[in-house]
């Protein structure tokens, strides 16, 4: 088995495949001051909460991490040997994705924007724009042969809505939601109401943007932990891809391993 895993800024994101199944999926938060040894007890964890057998566990043969938080590695690399007994496979500079880069500089882009436009391109072949909803947000623009062209990046919804809340002394932090009008008459759902369709705009705004230079139709693809949320309300959104990123951390793998 392949164990995969997302490193992001706010959550850490695991997955499990059996050649391309993916068998179970967990999302935890991503906490830098963790050691390698309360990283591995939590994992154990995880495989328990499924009911997987130690047999299974010990099953894992392999492992790739993508990670846009350096100090990360420092613990998830040793944990791999202590734990799995297996280094694992870093996404970064010099490894094969199968994808032209680009960008005027490669190794500024995020592991997790190259995962993904690998992922979408080779379930979809065609031209896309991936919107990938995560402590950035984050739009990439893959062409028709398959190759990376660069994007943008905005605050999150969750970073936005913080930086709401604590700068707004008067403003009470709300739970996100979607109310029922634009035009509200109260404070709660008035936050709920900017929030949620100020961002659906943000999106349909820059996705008809890019749209607009590239002079096509791409399909875009939306993922990450709030994209079916926001998708509801943004009209540029065409597929709902959740599990993007652990299905590209798969197929990179598979074109490295030796």
């Amino acid at each position: 088995m392949l164990l995969v895993v997302d490193v992001g800024n706010t959550n850490t994101v695991l997955g499990l495949f059996d050649k391309d199944q993916l068998l179970h999926d967990w999302r935890i938060r991503t906490e830098i001051d963790h050691t390698i040894d309360e990283y591995g007890v939590l994992i154990y964890n995880l495989y328990q909460s499924t009911r997987m057998k130690a047999k299974e566990i010990k099953s894992v043969r392999a492992i790739i991490i993508s990670c846009v938080v350096p100090p990360m590695l420092n613990i998830l690399e040793p944990l791999c040997v202590k734990y799995f007994n297996i280094k694992p496979m870093i996404v970064g500079p010099g490894i094969k994705t199968g994808m032209p880069i680009f960008y005027d500089n490669p190794k500024e882009v995020g592991a997790d924007r190259i995962v993904n436009a690998v992922a979408a391109f080779d379930k979809y072949r065609q031209e896309s724009i991936i919107v990938d909803f995560g402590t950035a947000t984050t739009f990439d623009y893959v062409s028709p042969r398959g190759e990376y062209m660069g994007g943008c990046i905005s605050p999150g919804i969750v970073i936005s809505s913080e930086a709401l809340f604590e700068r707004a002394s008067k403003l009470p932090r709300v739970e996100f939601g979607k109310p029922k009008t634009i035009i509200t008459k109260d404070t709660i759902s008035a936050i709920q109401a900017g929030i949620m369709f100020g961002y659906a705009g943000l999106v349909d705004g820059i996705v008809n943007r890019m749209k607009a230079e590239v002079k096509t139709n791409p399909l875009v693809i939306g993922t990450g932990g709030l994209a079916r949320v926001v998708a509801q309300e943004a009209r540029t959104i065409d597929k709902i891809e959740e599990m993007l990123t652990l299905d590209g951390l798969r197929i990179i793998y598979e074109r490295n391993k030796k």
